[in-house]
């Protein structure tokens, strides 16, 4: 145990420990009159000093600095430190659940458990908790996932949202980074192929086009909490002139764009269409009464059935098969998205 200390000392590595070791050491060499004095003395001194160092190291953040040029050194193939934004992947326990260091970057086109679509960093302070870095990660990887696959029709079904996350310990040398990855919604499932939907793989019509329709999806998660448009009527049609504007706003790019010939008239249909919802949520964010404003609201959604899109789409070239929404049910649901693991 002296021997151990000493090392420890020297090392400056778990100096908690050495400490330990050296003072354990010192009591049974002096109970039972062993040799190994000095190097207990020493690996108690040097373990002291070296957790004095540990300490003003958290406190000062050069335990930080020394995490960047540890992961910097770590960043090297086949860890989860080296993934960047497009990459794909497979992990030796085939899931993108638990605890993972080691990873195997694949091209995206073949088998692969995670594409990387985003990273952030966590803000500093202590260990937040697993709760709270969680409910983080959940709202930014589903903000970002929105630019990385901007075309939502062309996202398979069997996708979900996935992270990899700091552990406590990791946290403590300063590691705040958390990757934001597409999986499998199966566990252990694999994906084949990219999802990959922006700047990188789009022309600049498919481009003009997905950020018109984006402008409204954004609008209409406003929805209010309330089930029913009875339930908070001023809420309800606060959110059905947001709706309004972006529709306007929609139209107005999708009129003042030049399309390639065969996508000019379907375009200019989508765009009429879209005039008459934007008429019939101006309606309902003036109604009086809830039945009024559920009839506009109605009517509204029927001027922007995806079928609308379908001719456009084809004639841009983007994914022209309507996406199939199941029914969900909250009192199932385990958690807002897939989760993720731990690195």
């Amino acid at each position: 145990m002296a021997i151990a200390a000493l090392v420890l000392g020297l090392l400056c590595f778990l100096p908690a420990v050495g400490l330990v070791l050296g003072i354990v050491a010192l009591v049974q060499i002096k109970r039972r009159g062993e040799r190994g004095k000095g190097f207990a003395v020493a690996g108690v001194v040097l373990s002291g000093v070296g957790l004095v160092l540990w300490t003003l190291g958290l406190a000062t953040g050069a335990a930080g600095d020394f995490w960047e040029g540890f992961r910097e050194g770590a960043r090297g193939e086949g860890t989860a430190f080296a993934l960047s934004v497009g990459q794909c992947f497979t992990t030796p326990e085939g899931s993108l659940k638990g605890f993972t260091y080691e990873v195997d970057e694949v091209p995206c086109d073949e088998r692969h458990e995670g594409e990387v679509f985003a990273a952030f960093d966590m803000p500093g302070g202590s260990y937040p908790g697993d709760d709270a870095i969680t409910d983080m990660a959940d709202e930014r990887c589903y903000a970002e996932s929105t630019g990385y696959a901007m075309d939502s029709w062309a996202v398979p079904e069997d996708v979900d949202l996935y992270y990899l996350t700091p552990t406590r310990a990791s946290w403590l040398m300063g590691d705040r980074e958390v990757i934001c990855v597409f999986g499998s919604v199966e566990q252990g499932g694999t994906l084949t192929g990219s999802v990959r939907a922006d700047e990188t793989t789009l022309d600049e019509d498919q481009l003009v086009y997905l950020r018109a329709a984006a402008l409204v999806d954004t609008a209409l998660e406003e929805m209010p909490e309330a089930a029913e448009s009875g339930d908070d009527l001023p809420g309800y049609r606060e959110w059905a002139g947001g709706v309004a504007d972006a529709l306007a706003e929609q139209s107005r790019m999708l009129r003042e764009h030049t399309w390639p010939g065969e996508a000019a008239r379907p375009v200019a249909g989508l765009a009429d269409a879209l005039d008459s919802a934007r008429e019939e949520w101006e309606r309902a964010a003036s109604a009086t009464d809830p039945d009024t404003f559920d009839e506009h609201m109605d009517e509204a959604y029927v001027f922007m059935d995806d079928e609308k899109q379908v001719t456009p789409r084809k004639a841009l070239g983007l994914a022209d098969a309507p996406p199939e929404y199941d029914d969900y049910d909250v009192e199932e649901d385990d958690g807002a998205y897939g989760g993720g693991m731990e690195v």
